[in-house]
């Protein structure tokens, strides 16, 4: 994935860049059309139901109505007919401003209570977009400028879900209506291949289907809870982790799930990630006669720079590289959540390496080859890396300029060292420091953040960090966070969908189902299974009953990578029938040389 580009590259990037942003522009003009055609379609259909926003998404748009009724298929049906209708009547799409106080006038004429609401956080001149002149909203564009620039045979209503009025749970239900809409029929057919793809792919189905995830109203949305399957794969991410780091000298460690408020007071997450974090949760010292405030931690690092200061360090001991697989919380609103790749509670592959100014190059670059080893073991090869650098106007960052600079051009030296093809994107960074991120677009060109790497100078100088310099002067150590996987929720989630289900041999939750082909052979089927299990081969005997075939289809339905058929010969002669999914039918094995086959493969991360 690493080249140099020649002066003619980087001309014809930025040329396919201007070009990838203009027909960015034009689909978001054309979405911001559409969702405007829909609302105004919907109150020609139901005067009574009253509008909120309705913006362009990545794929389409949607609209959110206020309405006593639940929009049913047909109504949807009758929806995209009246929007056809209006396509077809070429309104011209009409830009006006005007002052706040006339736009309060005009809300009031035609009643609508969610854009005086609205209106509040605006500053003048106020902005409307008219259809014609019937229908009109506020709104800052961009749109087309008439609705004949719309394909009638390029947009499609999708569904409709509940959504709560500024997505809070306490305030009015909403009915959302999502919609796309393409240029050409040609996109909409080839958007719907895709989203079939994705059905397919869906990592929540395919979760429920193989058994490894649910999640229960009884404990919560955004909170998963891991099957024995989905554990096992957890378990062998977390160890296969553990021991690429040990190699690098990590040292592990573990901390609690809440802490003490002054603690992120002094982090700077209080001040920054507040409305975030969990509600507070209170105890009373009566010997102290104080309250103390206590929160659910939505990071580890202040976590471990306590560790670190728990003694008083030489440069000799250092770099000092804690890891922890941290368990932390965030209050992401119910309407943000998606299955395992956004949640309440996730798992972090968490690292704070405290280093010399001196060690800083080298060690940058030993956890980014970390993270690129993890990526080759996983086969996730489509990845770029962004330089989320801060935003220089913003007033979000805490630190100097120097400061900045300094972890910034860290990080570049790391990017040019490695050869790596990367982008800045201004505004992303972390507000203690900047980071170099890792952006993987999945099967269905989706872009995910997976690993991360990040230089901090400044909750060092917060938390007040020292080591003992060569002539016995005290100096301040720089942090690096790294999380290789990102978070294994996510990490899962991608993986599911990327491989459809079906795991390498090496992740996957049952390695070997062993069909006994009547019960006359299972007694020595579950034999063969101790033995395997005794050699940490993860596998299990199809008890069922079933004819062979049933059982075989099963397997494969369950996407179980090998399976060992023993039937009488199998027996008398020590062996295993083996059938793959990756190379078919191998045929009769010795089961000592099948199990070293095997475990050999499985070490070296490869197919059997």
């Amino acid at each position: 994935m690493v080249k140099k580009s020649t002066l003619t590259e980087v001309s014809e990037q930025q040329d396919i860049k201007l070009l990838r942003t203009s027909e960015s522009h034009k689909l978001k003009c054309i979405r911001h059309t559409a969702s405007h055609v829909m609302a105004m379609a919907v109150q020609r259909l139901f005067p009574q139901a009253k509008v909120t926003i309705g913006p362009w998404t990545e794929t389409g748009f949607y609209y959110d109505f206020d309405i006593s009724k639940p929009f049913l298929d047909q109504d949807l049906k009758n929806i995209k007919k009246e929007m056809i209708k209006i396509i077809k009547s070429k309104l011209p799409v009409i830009k006006e401003e005007i002052t706040l106080e006339e736009a309060k006038k005009r809300i009031a004429q035609i009643q609508e209570p969610y854009k005086l609401e609205i209106l509040e956080n605006l500053q003048p001149p106020i902005t409307l977009y008219h259809l014609g002149s019937e229908w009109w909203d506020l709104c800052s564009g961009p749109h087309l400028e008439s609705t004949a620039n719309l394909h009638p045979k390029a947009f499609e209503i999708e569904s409709v879900a509940g959504a709560y009025w500024r997505g809070d749970e306490t305030k009015a239900q909403l009915q959302r209506i999502y919609g796309t809409a393409w240029e050409t029929p040609a996109q909409l057919v080839e958007y719907k291949k895709r989203k079939e793809e994705a059905l397919k792919r869906d990592h929540r189905k395919l979760g429920k289907e193989l058994g490894l995830f649910i999640f229960s109203n009884s404990v919560g949305p955004g909170l998963p809870l891991w099957t024995p399957k989905g554990t096992i794969i957890r378990s062998v991410l977390e160890n296969f982790l553990r021991e690429e780091q040990l190699k690098r000298g990590y040292l592990p460690v573990v901390t609690p799930h809440i802490g003490k408020v002054d603690l992120f007071k002094t982090s700077g997450h209080w001040q920054n990630y507040k409305e975030d974090m969990f509600p507070l949760m209170s105890d009373n010292e009566v010997a102290r006669g104080e309250e103390i405030g206590f929160v659910l931690k939505p990071m580890n690092c202040p976590f471990h720079i306590q560790i670190y200061k728990s003694d008083l360090k030489s440069y000799r001991d250092l770099p000092v590289r804690l890891a922890e697989f941290g368990t932390v919380y965030r209050y992401e609103k119910s309407g943000e959540l998606g299955g395992l790749t956004r949640v309440r509670g996730f798992t972090v592959d968490d690292s704070h390496l405290f280093v010399t100014p001196d060690q800083l190059d080298d060690e940058f670059l030993n956890v980014v080859n970390l993270i690129l080893s993890v990526f080759e073991n996983l086969q996730l090869k489509n990845f770029k890396a962004r330089l989320s650098f801060r935003d220089p106007s913003s007033n979000k960052y805490i630190g100097s300029d120097e400061v900045w600079e300094k972890s910034q051009n860290a990080i570049y030296r790391a990017v040019k060292m490695l050869n790596i093809d990367y982008f800045e994107a201004e505004g992303e960074a972390a507000f203690y420091g900047p980071k170099l991120d890792f952006i993987f677009q999945d099967a269905l060109d989706r872009e995910w953040q997976l690993g991360t790497v990040q230089v901090d100078y400044n909750l060092p100088e917060r938390f007040n960090l020292e080591y003992i310099g060569e002539k016995g002067d005290k100096h301040r150590p720089i942090m690096i966070h790294r999380a290789p996987f990102g978070s294994l929720e996510r990490l899962i989630g991608i993986l599911i969908e990327e491989y459809v289900g079906d795991f390498p041999l090496w992740l996957s939750p049952v390695q070997v189902r062993i069909l006994p082909v009547s019960d006359l052979y299972l007694d020595y089927a579950k034999g063969v299974m101790q033995t395997m299990l005794m050699s940490k081969i993860r596998a299990e005997v199809d008890t069922s009953g079933e004819r062979l075939g049933k059982m075989i289809r099963k397997g494969e339905k369950e996407k179980i990578p090998v399976m060992a058929i023993i039937g009488s010969k199998e027996m008398e002669t020590n062996s295993l029938n083996i059938r793959t999914r990756k190379s078919g039918e191998l045929g009769l094995m010795p089961i000592n040389d099948f199990m070293k086959s095997i475990l050999e493969t499985i070490s070296n991360h490869n197919d059997f």
